[in-house]
């Protein structure tokens, strides 16, 4: 006679979660791009230790293009999912919080030894609030109006971009004299703080349309902006970034006369 079989088995098994049969193709291929943006951001940081910069900063970059667009392949295939989430979590910390902070620090931040090495944890674990900070805000079941218009604090996808500035005025021929590599380190602790800040900045989520009698102008700026890219990839990274920082204030100011009325801590305590 065979054995009886525990009724609960079954569910313990499935506690498991599914076999790796089991899950459609269409729910694998956003997880697969998290796990190239992964690759991409620890090939980063081997590729600083071999002195071989210009491909470190490309790998993180590459990172950054790779986590943009998994979520939007996700949302396409309908392939969203509660450990995709977590997944694109963990991968944002390794590429834009460790990555950066480890290429910036073998570049420049180590000719100052132990401040620049603290300089480098502070944006790597600024980064990690961040983004904890960000999955706590999505959560929330009451959403701010703003929110659809604003982060809190400049994303960490922007911010492996800004702090890499040191980086990219190298490449153009700076110096990496020990009074540029504390002027660096400064900027490093700056960027980390923006990462946590309190600040508004525009996220571009605006439901605002671009009229159609623009939308050609606007098409070819993007592409003008890419060719360049493409062209003087640090000449452009550095007027790319001096803008973003030029621009938070004018964002602070937009937030200021559209919602000034609630603080943001205020709108938080209503949740």
């Amino acid at each position: 006679m065979p054995p009886k079989m525990n009724p609960d088995a079954k569910n313990d098994d499935a506690a498991r979660g599914p076999r790796l049969r089991e899950i459609p193709l269409r729910l694998m291929v956003p997880n697969l791009i998290t796990v190239l943006a992964i690759c991409a951001g620890l090939t980063g940081i081997r590729l600083a230790f071999e002195n071989r910069f210009e491909l470190a900063v490309a790998m993180v970059l590459l990172a950054a293009f790779l986590d943009g667009i998994d979520g939007r392949v996700a949302r396409a295939l309908k392939a969203t999912s509660k450990f995709g989430v977590q997944m694109d979590s963990l991968a944002d910390i390794i590429n834009f919080g460790v990555a950066p902070a480890l290429v910036l620090y073998v570049f420049i931040l180590d000719k100052v030894g132990s401040i620049g090495w603290i300089a480098a944890l502070i944006y790597a674990i600024a980064a990690g609030l961040r983004l904890a900070r960000f999955n706590v805000m999505a959560e929330r079941e009451y959403k701010a109006k703003w929110q659809s218009e604003f982060f809190v604090g400049v994303p960490a996808p922007m911010g492996a971009l800004l702090v890499l500035l040191p980086v990219y005025l190298g490449f153009l021929g700076l110096e990496g004299s020990r009074p540029i590599a504390y002027a660096a380190t400064a900027y490093t602790v700056l960027i980390g703080y923006l990462l946590v800040s309190r600040l508004p900045v525009w996220s571009g989520k605006s439901e605002t349309r671009v009229r159609r009698d623009l939308m050609l102008p606007v098409l070819l700026g993007v592409v003008l902006y890419v060719a360049l890219l493409m062209s003087y990839t640090w000449e452009v990274l550095v007027v790319t970034t001096l803008a973003y920082l030029l621009v938070l204030p004018f964002s602070a100011r937009a937030w200021q006369r559209r919602y000034g009325t609630l603080t943001i801590e205020d709108d938080h305590a209503n949740v």
